[in-house]
């Protein structure tokens, strides 16, 4: 089958190869997603969640460590206002 019959074309009318290439490749990938290789869009999913847990760790240990820092930083400061020459921290 060609690609005036496939996509369409006129007979008589002729087109830049780009546009054969273009339509030839489009035609390919779209056989390609019909057909029954659907493992790779299992690993794209895979791929999201193991992303989406990654991130989650990160959030929670940002979130600890920012906590800690908070609460040192307080610490330190509560401990300049209060110091004095007799005293230490």
């Amino acid at each position: 089958m060609n690609s005036e019959s496939r996509f369409g074309g006129f007979a008589g009318l002729r087109r830049h190869p780009a546009v054969d290439f273009l339509l030839t490749f489009l035609s390919a990938r779209v056989e390609r997603a019909r057909s029954s290789e659907t493992d790779r869009g299992a690993s794209a999913v895979e791929w999201v969640i193991i992303s989406a847990v990654v991130v989650a760790i990160v959030g929670v240990v940002a979130a600890i460590i920012n906590t800690a820092l908070s609460d040192g930083a307080n610490k330190v400061g509560d401990c300049i206002k209060g110091a004095s020459a007799s005293k230490t921290c």
